[in-house]
């Protein structure tokens, strides 16, 4: 700043110059109240965007460990889904070849003969047995 010079007049500008000084003075101690208050407003605003960012860090990180869970358990699915599509198929054409077998079942009627199936029932003897009859000097050989 620039100063202001006044005429030095002989005695009475004493009282003068103390006003001036004394809002010099003032001034200065508002300036610097200015200036701390500043200071400690860009302090604040340091400490907040920190606090800030560190919350933002924690979120980030929670939420790819979220995304990561989401896509293994997408991955999984997709296999599980993949094996109940190739049952399905699997099963719509055994149920195709079922519904042929018994398509061809009904044309055909009841002019097929039951046979009797000798493994499907094999407490049933349906030979009848004969007695074997062994003679006496058979081992003596």
């Amino acid at each position: 700043m620039a100063s202001i010079q006044r005429p030095v007049s002989s005695g009475s500008s004493d009282g003068g110059d103390l006003l001036i000084d004394e809002r010099k003075r003032k001034r200065m101690l508002s300036n610097r109240e200015s200036a701390r208050r500043s200071r400690m407003r860009k302090q604040k605003q340091i400490e907040d965007l920190t606090e800030e960012s560190g919350r933002l860090r924690s979120d980030n990180d929670r939420l790819s460990r979220s995304i990561k869970a989401t896509e293994e358990a997408y991955v999984e699915m997709e296999a599980a889904n993949s094996v109940i599509r190739a049952q399905t198929m699997e099963l719509t054409e055994r149920l195709r070849f079922l519904n042929s077998v018994i398509e061809f079942a009904e044309d055909v009627g009841g002019s097929i003969p039951v046979i009797p199936d000798p493994l499907l029932n094999p407490w049933h003897i349906y030979h009848p047995i004969h007695p074997l009859m062994a003679s006496p000097d058979m081992f003596l050989h």
